[in-house]
């Protein structure tokens, strides 16, 4: 959406609670976050304070939350954070915490959306990025009978319908017609179970934080003495009674439709997995953590592809922003090893330039004389040099170092370039210049296709007088 800015918190803050199912008190502290970052965990509680990003690959399993893992380190039911992030537009967070999952409070998200608000949310200099949903898109677990799907919309909308089969606890649905409304309408909304899953998990030793104060418990079976008992000694009650529309006497609901609404809101939490915004309308049926992330994981892969093969507009009749000699100016390279003619755009994080490929390019000679295709490796050093302008753009000296490759990875060819054709380079960093080196995606595209794409590593070092 044109003009809409990125958003993180102003300030640090700190929240403490139980984690549900280790029983530890767990310190989390939101922290300000850069641009186009999104959002991090990071376990404080381990050697080098590892990062988990928030994304849909990094899922593991989902049996009683959201769980993710990358590098053998974990994050825990992570979704009632992140909705509370969704909830409040807050497009770039860092998730401190000293252990693996977020303190559960009372099982809503509504301590994590009043942390954040005490933060202080503030806008950023980059836009937003929205994936507008063009046709509908669907997911359906036919074991379960489980379907969510997302159509297109003006809005991020999301309508879920829920089915438990029971007499307690029958058809329910919740609706959200827009995310500024989640924090006075879903965040609220606590997690719940039914009474035989309870005894299954404290059977396990699974659920050591639960104190009945964070989660409702529908009663679908006879409550047994020895239940009962069980009951009383986990969560340390004196007295526990069933009311009359089934649940346990520890809680009172919020709304009749509780239950809905926070499958809503974990919609929304394990969503945000997908690593964008989203522009749609989502509709849930008999939605759970398993299906939510498998459909985050499809909307994130068709974003990808789709990424990857949308061809940039660029107006080649502007003036550029640096010419051939603006450019020798920067990079040490000359003809007939300069593969850029034009740089068309730069910022801190991103790069555009271009080169117009032409019948007396010097390689032409012996590369397929009698049919003339440009190298592919010339096109990659192209590319490079393009991303050796965004590095050497971060010195005040550029005419004194020089750009050596370290790495490149998942390199693709698809289609030929040819004499006649306009190359037209982007690369944009995937991690922030540290210690001189760049590490970019990087892409270059002729004929409104995709020839070529590459990750790129590259280290800028000074010339030794």
């Amino acid at each position: 959406m044109k003009g809409k800015k990125q958003k993180t918190i102003l300030k640090e803050t700190t929240l403490e609670g139980v984690g549900l199912h280790t029983g530890q008190i767990v310190k989390m502290i939101f922290k300000p976050a850069p641009e186009n970052s999104g959002y991090t965990f990071v376990r404080t509680d381990l050697e080098g304070s590892p990062h988990i990003e928030a994304l849909a690959k990094y899922v593991v399993a989902t049996e009683r939350g959201t769980n993710l893992e990358k590098n053998g380190v974990q994050i825990n039911t992570s979704e009632h954070v992140l909705a509370a992030a969704v909830g409040l537009e807050i497009d770039n967070l860092i998730i401190e915490l000293n252990s693996s999952e977020p303190p559960i409070m009372d099982g809503s998200s509504k301590y994590f959306i009043e942390a954040l608000e005490k933060a202080g949310i503030q806008e950023q200099n980059a836009e937003v990025e929205i994936y507008e949903v063009t046709e509908n898109i669907t997911y359906k677990d036919e074991e379960t009978g489980s379907e969510i799907m997302i159509m297109p919309c003006d809005d991020y909308k999301i309508t879920t319908m829920v089915d438990f089969g029971t007499n307690i606890l029958g058809t329910q649905n919740a609706n959200l017609e827009k995310i500024s409304d989640f924090k006075e309408t879903i965040a609220n909304a606590r997690t719940f179970s039914f009474l035989h899953e309870i005894e299954m998990l404290l059977d396990h030793n699974l659920i050591k934080g639960g104190d009945l104060n964070n989660a409702i418990v529908y009663v679908d079976k006879e409550l047994s003495t020895e239940t009962m008992d069980k009951l009383k000694k986990a969560f340390n009650k004196d007295n526990i009674t069933v009311k009359p529309n089934g649940i346990l006497d520890n809680l009172t609901l919020h709304w009749p439709n509780e239950a809905a609404r926070h499958k809503l809101l974990d919609v929304i939490g394990d969503l945000a997995l997908v690593g964008t915004r989203l522009k749609g309308k989502v509709i849930a049926t008999k939605p759970g953590h398993k299906i939510n992330t498998n459909f985050a994981k499809k909307l994130a892969n068709r974003i990808k592809q789709e990424k990857r093969n949308r061809v940039p507009k660029y107006d080649l009749n502007q003036p550029p922003l640096m010419d051939i000699h603006q450019i020798m100016d920067i990079l040490p390279h000359r003809p007939p090893f300069l593969l850029i003619d034009r740089i068309l755009e730069l910022s801190d994080t991103h790069v555009v330039g271009c080169k117009n490929v032409t019948m007396n390019e010097p390689f032409f000679v012996g590369h397929f004389p009698g049919a003339p295709v440009m190298p592919g490796v010339l096109q990659v050093e192209a590319m490079a040099q393009c991303g050796g302008i965004l590095v050497l753009s971060t010195v005040p000296d550029p005419e004194n170092y020089l750009t050596y490759f370290m790495k490149m990875d998942n390199v693709k060819f698809k289609q030929k370039v040819l004499p006649g054709d306009t190359l037209i380079f982007k690369a944009e960093l995937i991690t922030p210049i540290r210690r001189g080196i760049c590490h970019m995606q990087a892409y270059g595209y002729a004929n409104n296709k995709l020839v070529v794409e590459a990750q790129l590593m590259a280290q800028i070092a000074r010339i030794k007088n």
